[in-house]
């Protein structure tokens, strides 16, 4: 494991101070903001995928010029890369990224839910609340595909990452998998005992699903594992759901976790995220590591009501060429996905913000957005220009910037880089073709062999009383002696037979004793640092009680130390007076004002 430098110690401050992030410069960008109000709550937004995007921009448009109109694998124009689904009510409709209505799709029996892409961005499928799944191509509106076995709403569809499958999940508690060209289930996934309201095929193996319900539970299933039932199709499979063998799938749950409130959205983070997935419910987001069976990571909580939804941004950093920075801190926490230092999430929820995290800074909120009324939903495009935001009154908030000069083309290589695999990259690096990619490997190398300051060279050497001289020199921060202090006691065994911090004050002569007692004294009054300081000074006196006496300073110190000492003790009995007295007399009050009510 590799050494991790010493944290500055927290300073108590008079006054608070705003930390200023870049984050909020780079959502400043986004500039371009259209409003547009739908006829019911948007309860969904679904952006055209990543993979539908070829590698050159300027290739692709003159290549969608000259496909034929009936050609499914010709690449997406430029301006129709940043195309969106909205669900609303009855309907799905198709946004441009300025916020322009394309197309409308009316053809749902009852309210329409959870509209999504393919991945080539030609198809998408939704299910509305008669429990009916419909395919549709997104130029002529046609149903192309029809799949009827659930008969509760169905509020998640979506098609796997090989295309050829694709996850419903509904209010009878059930996850189906569909096989697109005989329009038939393949599988039905039991275990959620309550509605099922979002589920994610993962990114790398299209055959784990990650599930939460409302029963407060996110649930991994490997669907190659358990029985398969026998192909159905066209609701000839309802009742053996509700009624039939209840452990049907339940053997393809290789993992379950507790939320502790019902689940409102999931994610998986992409290829090379780590196995880390996350979920919202209440106010509250969790980050699991699958690799390491469900293990919680963290718990955050900065929304005051429930989060609704759940997006991940993986180039929001305003400089792109700066994502290499910080490369192990972010692969710790799961923010590896390619690009770790421009990897956000954003969350939305009925408090009507939006919030966006930093996993490489432990999920810390770096900028928040406020809208009038509670978010239902959220999304992000694949090439980070565009967000969107649908609220329960109605509105669509759409928000675009401009690509900087030369990021849409850093874009493009990475997206190369990640489909070619880590071999090509690195044979490329090898090649006067793949000069690029080896001057940002140089740059990853040097960020990882950062050289460290003295005091933590010294530490990783386990020179204790090196590493305290290094820190108590005149030019070091307080709070960085403080925080090697805290170190140094962190690194004693609770039996005494290993004290970091007796092996760093052992050995010292009268003036490195003095310079130790000096910086005690100048922070023994500060109540934030009083266990480390005391500490520090149990360890003096045990270790030089026998000499103390022999130097007239040291002597001078340890007065100066027990008057500072003294005085803050008295401050402290006279604060517990004072609000003794304060409790007695609000205590009087309010016993008067209930005898007299």
């Amino acid at each position: 494991m590799e050494y991790q430098p010493v944290r500055r110690a927290g300073t108590a401050r008079t006054r608070p101070t705003q930390v200023k992030h870049s984050d909020s410069a780079y959502y400043k960008r986004f500039t371009r903001t259209s409003f547009v109000r739908e006829y019911a709550p948007v309860t969904s937004i679904s952006f055209v995928p990543i993979s539908a995007f070829s590698s050159s921009s300027t290739a692709d448009d003159a290549q969608a010029e000259t496909s034929s109109s009936g050609s499914s694998k010709a690449p997406l124009k430029s301006s129709e890369r940043s195309k969106f689904l909205v669900t609303a009510g009855s309907r799905v409709q198709i946004y441009a990224s300025s916020g322009k209505l394309q197309r409308t799709v009316g053809r749902f029996s009852d309210v329409a839910r959870g509209a999504t892409w393919r991945a080539d961005g030609r198809l998408f499928v939704a299910g509305d609340d008669s429990g009916t799944v419909q395919v549709f191509d997104a130029n002529s509106r046609s149903i192309l595909r029809t799949l009827k076995g659930h008969k509760h709403p169905v509020h998640v569809s979506k098609f796997s990452s090989d295309s050829g499958t694709i996850l419903t999940g509904s209010d009878d508690r059930t996850l189906k998998l569909w096989d697109v060209a005989t329009q038939s289930c393949t599988r039905t996934l039991r275990g959620h005992s309550d509605y099922v309201r979002t589920a994610v095929v993962s990114p790398d193996n299209p055959a784990l699903v990650l599930s939460g319900g409302y029963d407060g539970s996110i649930r991994l299933w490997d669907t190659r594992l358990g029985r398969r039932r026998p192909p159905t199709t066209d609701g000839d499979t309802m009742d053996s759901d509700l009624h039939g063998d209840a452990s049907e799938g339940s053997d393809a749950c290789v993992m379950t976790m507790k939320h502790g409130a019902p689940v409102e959205s999931t994610l998986i983070y992409p290829t090379g995220g780590g196995g880390i997935a996350l979920s919202a419910g209440g106010p509250s987001l969790r980050v699991w590591d699958l690799m390491m069976g469900g293990r919680c990571l963290r718990a955050v909580s900065n929304h005051s009501k429930t989060i609704t939804s759940l997006a991940l941004s993986t180039g929001s950093d305003a400089d792109f060429r700066s994502s290499l920075q910080d490369t192990d801190t972010a692969h710790e926490l799961g923010a590896s996905s390619g690009s770790p230092q421009s990897l956000r999430l954003l969350s939305a929820g009925l408090d009507g913000l939006v919030k966006v995290y930093d996993p490489a800074r432990d999920y810390a909120v770096t900028h928040t957005m406020r809208y009038p009324s509670p978010l239902l939903s959220l999304a992000v495009s694949a090439d980070d220009t565009v967000f969107a935001t649908g609220a329960a009154d109605g509105t669509l908030c759409v928000r675009s910037r401009i690509l900087k000069k030369g990021e849409a083309m850093a874009r493009t290589a990475h997206h190369q880089q990640a489909a070619q695999g880590t071999h090509k990259v690195f044979m490329d690096a090898l090649s006067s073709a793949g000069a690029q990619t080896a001057s940002a490997m140089d740059v990853a190398a040097t960020v990882r062999t950062k050289k460290l300051k003295v005091y933590d060279d010294m530490l990783k050497q386990f020179r204790y009383a090196d590493a305290l001289d290094a820190a108590l020199k005149a030019n070091v921060p307080p709070e960085v002696t403080l925080g090697v202090l805290a170190e140094l006691r962190r690194r004693s065994s609770a039996d005494g037979t290993e004290d970091g911090l007796r092996r760093g004050l052992c050995g010292r002569d009268e003036e490195g004793l003095i310079k130790v007692l000096k910086f005690c004294l100048r922070h023994a009054g500060n109540p934030e640092h009083v266990n480390i300081i005391s500490d520090t000074l149990d360890r003096v006196i045990d270790i030089y009680a026998p000499i103390l006496g022999q130097s007239p300073q040291i002597d001078d110190l340890f007065g100066r130390l027990w008057s500072k000492i003294s005085d803050e003790v008295r401050v402290q009995r006279d604060v517990a007076k004072v609000r003794g007295a304060l409790d007695m007399i609000v205590a009087r009050s309010t016993l008067g004002s209930a005898v007299t009510a």
